[in-house]
C-alpha cells in the first residue's frame, strides 16, 4: 500500500461533520417520489446493511450477562483483528450529553489496520467484551453495520474487510435518526436480527402510547388505545426500555441460533476472517 493509514482523527471528524447533513438529508428525502429514484440506490443492499442487536435491554438479573451481549461476545472471539475507537464521533459532534462519548465504534476485519492510530487502538478479544459490557450498562443499542460512508470517512480498504459494531442512542445517531419516513432501500438495509422479537403484554399495558413515541422507525401504531407491533420493527429494544410499566418484552431464540444467524448475516456482505 502507498498509505499504510487513512485520515487522523481531526480530518475523519470534518468530514463526518461536513457530510452529516447532507446524509441526513437524503434519508428525509429517500421516500419522496422522483427523489427516491435518485437517493435510495446510495442506501441498497449489500453497500448498507445495519442489524441492531439489542444489548441495552434487561433480560438477565443483576451482574448477569444478558444473551445479546453474549452473541456479540461470540462474534468478537472469531475474529482476529480490531479496533476500539475511543470516542463515538456522533455523539462527539453533536454534543450530546445522554451517554458517555468515550464508548466508540469498534472496527472488525483486515481493512481495520489501515484505521489511524489517532483514532483508537488495535485491541484484545478481552478488551472488546469489556466495551460491549461497557456498552450495555450505558444503555446503547448494538449497530453491526456495514455501511459506505464508514470506508470513506477512514480510509478503510478493502471495503468487503471491514464490519463495524456501532454503540448508538437516539440522540445524534447517524444510523438511527430521521427513520420514521424513509425510502425502501433504506427500511431494507436496518434489519432486525433474525431470532429476536418484540411482544406486549396487554394485560399490563395502559395504552400511554410512549412505545409508539419512541420507536424510531415508527413501527408501532396504537389502535384502540393498545400498541400494535407492525413489520418493521427492528428489535433494537427500545420500546423496552420506554415503557413506563414494563408491558413490553423481548423473546430471543437460543444463543447458538442467534449467533449463527448474525455470523451469516456478516459473511454475506464482509469478510472479517469470521470462523
Amino acid at each position: 500500500m502507498l498509505v499504510k493509514y487513512g485520515p487522523n482523527k481531526t480530518i475523519v471528524r470534518l468530514v463526518v461533520m461536513l457530510s452529516w447533513p447532507i446524509i441526513l438529508l437524503g434519508k428525509r428525502l429517500s421516500s419522496y417520489p422522483v427523489l427516491k429514484h435518485i437517493i435510495n440506490p446510495f442506501f441498497k443492499y449489500p453497500q448498507n446493511e445495519v442489524t441492531a442487536v439489542p444489548i441495552n435491554v434487561a433480560i438477565a438479573p443483576p451482574d448477569s450477562v444478558s444473551l445479546p451481549v453474549e452473541v456479540l461476545v461470540e462474534v468478537v472471539n472469531r475474529v482476529h483483528t480490531i479496533f476500539i475507537l475511543d470516542e463515538c464521533i456522533c455523539r462527539g459532534l453533536m454534543h450530546c450529553k445522554n451517554h458517555p462519548v468515550t464508548i466508540g465504534c469498534m472496527a472488525l476485519g483486515e481493512a481495520s489496520l489501515t484505521i489511524h492510530p489517532s483514532h483508537g487502538h488495535r485491541a484484545t478479544s478481552e478488551e472488546a467484551i469489556a466495551h460491549i459490557n461497557k456498552a450495555a450498562q450505558a444503555g446503547l443499542v448494538a449497530n453491526v453495520a456495514h455501511v459506505w460512508i464508514d470506508p470513506v470517512a477512514f480510509f478503510s480498504v478493502p471495503f468487503y474487510k471491514l464490519m463495524f459494531i456501532c454503540f448508538c442512542d437516539d440522540c445524534r445517531c447517524l444510523y438511527r435518526k430521521h427513520m420514521k419516513k424513509r425510502g425502501e432501500n433504506l427500511n431494507k438495509a436496518y434489519k432486525k436480527l433474525p431470532g429476536v422479537s418484540v411482544v406486549i403484554n396487554h394485560d399490563i399495558c395502559n395504552g400511554c402510547g410512549v412505545c409508539a413515541e419512541q420507536c424510531f422507525v415508527a413501527a408501532i401504531d396504537m389502535k384502540d388505545g393498545s400498541p400494535v407491533i407492525g413489520s418493521d420493527c427492528k428489535g433494537c429494544g427500545r420500546c423496552v426500555q420506554a415503557c413506563p410499566v414494563h408491558a413490553v418484552h423481548m423473546h430471543f431464540e437460543d444463543k447458538s441460533t442467534l449467533v449463527k444467524n448474525l455470523v451469516e448475516r456478516i459473511n454475506a456482505v464482509a469478510d472479517i476472517g469470521l470462523q
